[in-house]
């Protein structure tokens, strides 16, 4: 993992347009966040021993398991072999009353607070400065419709969490203004869940901000003892709630469509262990994939293949109507790059694929027309407001571009010398390092930040680097 305060990009299209080799840039990603933090779940309510093949790990992961460990549960760690093995207790929680960090890790914020808001017990709630910013109402709304009580700072007057201390860095938000310590509002972190179980079988919630408060609420909706229905308003995210409802699946509970926006959990149904491999990260492939209309190389990332659970490999049918043509072979899928030197823009709706619309914004100046991304008003409350974080920092190499509500336009250009604030924003981070690739001058600040997910990811760049200099 890179310790550096910044990263020099470095400029490769020269030496590859030189170079004109026809192999493949061939590189291996880690096991999938999204993957890793459900199967640690979905193994932590099932009833005895799970093993967790292929896990990522990272910050996000990390702190899932830390607060699975601080709620009483056995879990050990193998990262060499990047194995978890976790004893699960068939849906109990093993201490009535425990303090949870979660860090700034999305999943684990919003998955454990449905699972603990729907056992029996108290739990105290803590998140990094920069999770107390996203958005968090809508999943506790429906927590407190179903019995549970939540409890803030603001209702006490004292301090709730007991857990550790927030960080120290504090992550811009372009979008809205940050609250200081200790003036977070009601609906966002620290607070407490006093939880008494389902007093309700049936619940409506808002994903409009983030899908993770539907996949949460269906992961533990087979803790009711009744039927449950759960009721969907907003669309962003489906598939990512389809990645939930297979792995459910996999780990033995069905939930049923009875339409597009209403799923049924029959009762009586319970999660079983299970030895269970992950996929390599789909989100994090795509990265090294748009280095293939970018630098025009074909490129192959070992073990992704288009019947992933990742709905990011919609990323790259995205790449295919830009130019490139894409093969899944038994190694990989191979992505050529487009016959001609230049490849198309295009507008691309990114609902489906909304982690990537950094990628495709980063790689968008070297376009032969405009790329208009749409879909995607949900990414300004994520580690980062993302819209301005791409308005502004393609502003900052000179590159035109308008931003919207919930879509942006990047016009052609030649992006100039730019260090690029990440706002502790890991897709920031990767997703303008590709530009760097064929401009030169571009300094990503705080490559750190990437250990939230791909912690290695500017060593597997800086060998990227070496092949093609080779």
């Amino acid at each position: 993992m890179t310790k550096q305060s910044t990263y020099s990009v470095p400029y490769l299209y020269d030496n590859i347009a030189a170079k004109r080799t026809s192999a493949p840039l061939t590189v291996s990603v880690p096991g999938s966040k999204s993957i890793t933090n459900r199967a640690l779940l979905l193994a932590t309510l099932a009833d005895g021993m799970s093993t967790l093949r292929g896990a990522l790990f990272s910050d996000d992961s990390r702190h899932f398991l830390k607060c699975i460990q601080d709620l009483g549960f056995e879990a050990q760690t193998d990262e060499a072999a990047r194995i978890i093995h976790v004893r699960g207790m068939g849906g109990a929680v093993p201490l009535p009353e425990a303090s949870q960090y979660v860090g700034s890790a999305g999943t684990a914020a919003r998955f454990l607070t449905a699972f603990l808001g729907l056992s029996q017990g108290v739990y105290h709630m803590d998140a990094s400065e920069q999770m107390r910013r996203r958005p968090m109402a809508p999943l506790l709304d429906s927590l407190r419709e179903l019995g549970c009580e939540v409890i803030y700072e603001a209702d006490t007057g004292e301090s709730l969490s007991s857990a550790a201390p927030p960080e120290a860095s504090l992550t811009e938000n372009l979008s809205r203004e940050i609250s200081p310590l200790g003036g977070f509002p009601k609906g966002s972190f620290p607070f407490t869940l006093r939880s008494h179980g389902f007093r309700k079988n049936s619940i409506r919630v808002n994903i409009d901000e983030s899908s993770q408060f539907l996949s949460a609420l269906l992961i533990a909706s087979c803790l009711c003892k009744e039927d449950f229905t759960t009721s969907v308003e907003g669309t962003h995210g489906m598939a990512y709630i389809e990645m939930t409802r297979k792995m459910m699946a996999q780990f033995g509970v069905e939930t049923l469509a009875q339409d597009e926006r209403t799923f049924l959990t029959k009762a009586g149904q319970h999660y079983r262990a299970l030895d269970y491999q992950i996929e390599p990260d789909a989100s994090a492939a795509c990265y090294f994939y748009a280095m293939c209309p970018l630098l025009h190389i074909p490129v192959r990332v070992d073990n992704v293949h288009f019947d992933s659970l990742q709905g990011d490999v919609e990323f790259i049918r995205i790449l295919e109507r830009m130019g490139c043509q894409a093969k899944d072979t038994p190694r990989g899928i191979l992505l050529e790059p487009p016959a001609a030197e230049r490849f198309h823009g295009i507008t691309a709706d990114m609902s489906a694929c909304s982690d990537q619309a950094i990628t495709l914004a980063a790689i968008a100046p070297f376009a032969d027309a405009p790329t208009t991304i749409t879909g995607i008003g949900h990414i300004r409350f994520q580690e980062s407001d993302r819209i301005a974080a791409i308005a502004a920092e393609l502003s900052k190499m000179g590159c035109r571009c308008e931003a919207r509500t919930d879509s942006i336009t990047i016009h052609p250009g030649a992006p100039k010398p730019s260090t690029v604030e990440t706002y502790d924003d890991h897709r920031v981070a990767m997703g303008f390092s590709l530009t760097g690739l064929r401009s030169p001058g571009i300094v990503i600040a705080n490559p750190g930040c990437c250990r939230k997910t791909f912690e290695d990811y500017f060593e597997v760049l800086d060998q990227v680097a070496g092949w093609a200099m080779s």
